[in-house]
């Protein structure tokens, strides 16, 4: 049964009161009214709970300095997040043209119907028409006010076709709309030799797809990636073609288990990387976060397992 909602505003300086009377520890008062004008309370309530032996009551000696720590390591936490999954967009970006266009030996093969499936409504009544929306997105970028430099160029220089060849048009598309036209893809052949560069299998390339697009949209609105249950889980990798990680690292509704899939993605698009030194440098910047709520295992003894020498991470 729901009930009214009948919490009211507080001043900031209430909000210092109220977590004081929670036994949370305010070393600086005028450094936790100046966080909290920044900040907002609701938006580092999220970062409360883990610091708590029960509801609205602080463990003892836990500090707001501890907070705000564990919400600047979230914040560092979602900026190499978001670096990792920019340079895999582009490397799926490029694949996907590549292997297309070489295939079909067609610049602009996105404008041939039959490679993309038969539209179809899905449980909720929306029209599933991957064709329609790619075209709808070039159709806008070819009528925009203002339209990028490379698609008015091509207006201005060519009368046929009249849509932009496929590399310029995929540069039109956020890793989300990637991800949709990798699934309207209608030949399941098309599918694997795009996710083959990536070493994993086509069914496993879409869930991972769906995953970055939803951890990347967490990263770009700002919201808490530590201690978070993906709602949308990354496919388990079964069968790797390359190092990966043991079985107690595989709870895939925690966040170090998308932090592998980075990992083996980025190994493929870039293997020179540098993902897994600055997720070290991190975690020993941020010493007093329990890097545990991410999802990396213990003993069963409260010992941290060392992810560091799994195969995936060396």
């Amino acid at each position: 049964m729901s009930k009214q909602y009948n919490k009211i505003p507080l001043s900031f300086q209430k909000q210092i009161e109220l977590l004081k009377s929670r036994h949370l520890i305010i070393e600086d008062e005028a450094k936790a009214l100046s966080c909290l004008q920044e900040i907002s309370y609701y938006r580092l309530s999220a970062y409360f709970l883990p610091y708590q032996c029960a509801k609205d009551v602080f463990n003892n000696n836990q500090t707001f300095n501890q907070i705000i720590k564990t919400y600047s390591f979230d914040r560092e936490l979602r900026l190499l997040v978001f670096d990792c999954i920019e340079r895999i967009e582009v490397a799926i970006r490029t694949q996907f043209i590549y292997q297309m266009a070489l295939f079909y030996n067609d610049s602009h093969w996105q404008d041939n119907q039959t490679l993309f499936i038969t539209p179809y409504y899905n449980k909720i009544g929306n029209l599933i028409n991957p064709y329609a929306d790619f075209q709808a997105i070039i159709s806008k970028a070819k009528t925009a006010r203002t339209p990028e430099t490379f698609i008015k160029h091509y207006i201005n220089t060519y009368h046929k076709p009249s849509n932009p060849p496929s590399w310029m048009c995929f540069e039109l598309l956020t890793i989300g709309e990637l991800s949709h036209i990798y699934r309207g893809l209608k030949n399941n052949a098309d599918k694997k030799r795009i996710a083959n560069f990536f070493e994993v299998h086509p069914t496993v390339f879409t869930s991972w797809l769906h995953t970055l697009t939803y951890v990347r949209n967490i990263c770009a609105h700002h919201s808490r990636l530590w201690n978070r249950d993906l709602a949308i889980e990354p496919e388990k990798l079964l069968k790797p073609k390359g190092n990966w990680i043991a079985k107690p690292y595989e709870n895939n509704k925690r966040v170090f288990y998308f932090l592998c899939v980075l990992r083996y993605l980025l190994l493929r698009a870039n293997p020179s990387n540098s993902m897994k030194q600055k997720l070290e440098n991190l975690f020993n910047k941020y010493p007093t976060v329990p890097i545990k709520f991410l999802g990396i295992p213990s003993d069963g003894k409260g010992n941290l397992l060392d992810w560091k020498i799994e195969p995936l991470w060396k």
